[in-house]
């Protein structure tokens, strides 16, 4: 086993843990994180009828021209931004926060401060 092999088998281990808490439904969606060495992508899912109702990420053709000289914690920032937008579109403002066993600090702590400044509830 390698050393990046046991930190993703811990990550997924805390994200199983923290997803007996935590779910979403159609009024309350919830907000999926996954962070990879290059990319940031986030998703709002209901749990009830299993289906994703919106999605961004760094690899998104809307962001495509804003990413090209961006840190990676910018990015986070315009994802964040655009999943916020695309939530108000559906008329939702509250979501539950799923950090898929990351630390919340740095890039998914910037990803979920850019949702709450666009008017996202959580």
């Amino acid at each position: 086993m390698k050393k990046n092999d046991s930190r993703s088998v811990s990550r997924k281990i805390r994200h199983q843990r923290l997803r007996k808490k935590i779910s979403g439904n159609i009024e309350k969606p919830r907000v999926a994180v996954f962070k990879s060495v290059k990319h940031i992508y986030a998703q709002a899912i209901d749990d009830d009828k299993r289906i994703t109702l919106a999605f961004a990420s760094s690899i998104d053709r809307e962001l495509k021209e804003k990413l090209a000289e961006s840190s990676k914690t910018e990015e986070a920032v315009l994802v964040g931004k655009l999943l916020a937008k695309r939530l108000l579109k559906l008329q939702v403002n509250k979501i539950v926060f799923d950090r898929g066993g990351f630390k919340y600090h740095g890039r998914i702590q910037a990803l979920a401060d850019a949702m709450r400044e666009e008017g996202i509830i959580f």
